[in-house]
C-alpha cells in the first residue's frame, strides 16, 4: 500500500529516532513562547506536515536533478513561471465579484452591499483588493494554497469588516483534540489561533482539508530546474564572451622555450579577465581543439522552448498567453475563443471553489446571498458579434426577445432610457415590463 504525499507517519514514526528527538527538541524550546497559543486549546505537537513543510523545517534544499535548487521563489526567476502566475493571479485579480440575492427562483444584483467594497476595491486599510486577490492566487500558484483572514469587529460578531492575505509559510494548519481544524498564525513576530471560519482556504491540487501539494516543487521541479540551468549556461557563454572551452593538440613535442611561451601567452589572458579577446599565441605546430559542444548541438534553444511549453501545461496556460508563439495553439481560433477557453479550463479551476469558499464563510446560516465571479468582460465577443447576439436577445431576428434595451445597455455600460425596460414579445400587443413578465 502506498503512502500519501502527505503522511509523514512513517518518518516520524517509531523507526525514525532522530527525527523525533529533533522535533521533540524544537517543541520543548516552543512550549515556553507558545503557552498563551496553547491556552486557547491548541496542540503543540508538530503533525501534519507536508513534504514541502518538512523540507523547510529541516532546512533541506530542494535541488532538482540538473542542479538548479527549486524554490516557489527560486521559480518566480524563470520568465515563464512569473508569466504563468501573473496571467492567473492578475486576472483573477481584476475579475469584478459580484454580489447576489435570491428571490424565490430568480435573483438579482444585491446593490449597495457593504461586503461588495471590500471584496471589489479594498480588502483592508494596507491593502487595494486587486493587490489582495493577486498575493493569495500568487501564493495558491506556487506555493498550492492561499490564505486569507476574515476580519471582524470582534471575536463574537459574525459581521467582515476587512480581509487580510497571509503567506503559506505563515499558516500551519492543525486539528485540534475535538477534530476541529484551526490555524496557527505567524504575524509580525506573533502568535495566534483562528477558527476556521475566520480563514479564507484557497487550496490546489491534492488538498486533503489541511494541506496541498506545490505545482512548483512537484511536478514542475525538473522543468524549472532545467530552465535555470539554462539560463545559467547561456548567461555564463555570454560572460564568457560568447567562446567555448578548448584544448592544444600537435603531434610533435615541444621543448622547454615553446611551452614556457605557451603558459605566458595562457595566463595573459586568463588574467586579463574573462572578456579578454587578445589573440593566442600557438607555435610549434599547436592547433586547437574545441572540447565543449556548441549551443546547436547540445539543444539548449529546443530544451527552452520545450520548458515553456512543459510549465504551461502545469499551469494549464496556453503558451501564446506568456509570449510563446513559435506553435499553432489548439486553444481555439481567433482572441475571443482562446479567451473563452481560458475562463472555461483555466481560471474556473479557481473562481469555482474560490466562490464557493466565500459564500459558506460569509453566509454560514443562510443562503439568501451568494457570490459569483463576473467573467463577461472576458469571454464577451467583439463589436459586430456583440451586436448579433444583442439583435437575437431582443427579439428582432423573428423571435421573441428575452433581454430589455436597457439590459443591452446596461451590459454596455450604458444609462437606462426612457421606455427601455419593456420586453419585447415579437410585435404582440400583450407587450409588458420586463420586471412582470419574468414573474
Amino acid at each position: 500500500m502506498s503512502t500519501p504525499w502527505n503522511d509523514l507517519t512513517v518518518a516520524g514514526g517509531a523507526g525514525s529516532r532522530v527525527l523525533n528527538q529533533w522535533l521533540s527538541t524544537r517543541d520543548g524550546a516552543l512550549q515556553r513562547v507558545q503557552a498563551p497559543v496553547r491556552a486557547m486549546g491548541e496542540n503543540s505537537t508538530t503533525t501534519n506536515l507536508n513534504a514541502d513543510q518538512l523540507v523547510k523545517l529541516l532546512g533541506l534544499s530542494a535541488t532538482s536533478a540538473s542542479g538548479a535548487v527549486v524554490t516557489p521563489e527560486t521559480a518566480l526567476r524563470v520568465s515563464t513561471v512569473y508569466g504563468c502566475v501573473s496571467v492567473i493571479a492578475g486576472a483573477v485579480a481584476t475579475m469584478p465579484l459580484g454580489i447576489y440575492e435570491r428571490d424565490g427562483e430568480t435573483r438579482r444584483r444585491a446593490g449597495g452591499h457593504e461586503y461588495w467594497w471590500l471584496f471589489n476595491e479594498q480588502a483592508n486599510e494596507h491593502m487595494t483588493a486587486a493587490a489582495a486577490w493577486e498575493y493569495a492566487l500568487t501564493c495558491k500558484c506556487l506555493y498550492g494554497i492561499g490564505y486569507a483572514e476574515l476580519l471582524r469587529p470582534s471575536i463574537v460578531s459574525n459581521r467582515i469588516i476587512g480581509w487580510l492575505p497571509h503567506h503559506p509559510d505563515n499558516v500551519q494548519p492543525f486539528r485540534d483534540g475535538d477534530g476541529v481544524i484551526r490555524y496557527r498564525v505567524t504575524q509580525y513576530g506573533k502568535q495566534y489561533v483562528l477558527d476556521s471560519a475566520d480563514m479564507l482556504v484557497m487550496p490546489g491540487l491534492g488538498f486533503d482539508g489541511l494541506c496541498a501539494i506545490s505545482p512548483i516543487t512537484h511536478a514542475a521541479r525538473e522543468a524549472v530546474g532545467i530552465s535555470l540551468a539554462a539560463e545559467g549556461y547561456s548567461a555564463r557563454f555570454f560572460s564568457d564572451g560568447a567562446t567555448f572551452d578548448y584544448a592544444l593538440k600537435t603531434a610533435a613535442n615541444l621543448n622547454k622555450d615553446q611551452l614556457t611561451t605557451l603558459r605566458e601567452s595562457i595566463l595573459a589572458r586568463v588574467q586579463g579577465g574573462s572578456r579578454n579577446r587578445a589573440p593566442l599565441i600557438l607555435t610549434g605546430g599547436l592547433e586547437p581543439a574545441q572540447l565543449s559542444i556548441n549551443p546547436k548541438d547540445a539543444e539548449v534553444l529546443e530544451q527552452r522552448k520545450f520548458s515553456v511549453e512543459e510549465i504551461c501545461r502545469i499551469f494549464g496556460v496556453p503558451p501564446h498567453m506568456v509570449g510563446h508563439t513559435d506553435k499553432t495553439t489548439s486553444w481555439g481560433s481567433g482572441i475571443e475563443q482562446q479567451s473563452i477557453a481560458f475562463v472555461r479550463y483555466t481560471l474556473q479551476r479557481h473562481l469555482t471553489p474560490l466562490a464557493q469558499e466565500l459564500n459558506r464563510k460569509l453566509w454560514p446560516s443562510r443562503a439568501r446571498y451568494f457570490v459569483e465571479h463576473v467573467t463577461d468582460a472576458l469571454v464577451r465577443g467583439d463589436l459586430k458579434t456583440r451586436n448579433e447576439a444583442y439583435r437575437v436577445a431582443l427579439g428582432r431576428a423573428g423571435e421573441p426577445g428575452w433581454m430589455t434595451v436597457d439590459e443591452v445597455r446596461r451590459a454596455e455600460n450604458m444609462p437606462p432610457i426612457q421606455g427601455g425596460d419593456t420586453l419585447n414579445t415579437n410585435g404582440a400587443p400583450n407587450a409588458q415590463p420586463a420586471t412582470q413578465a419574468a414573474g
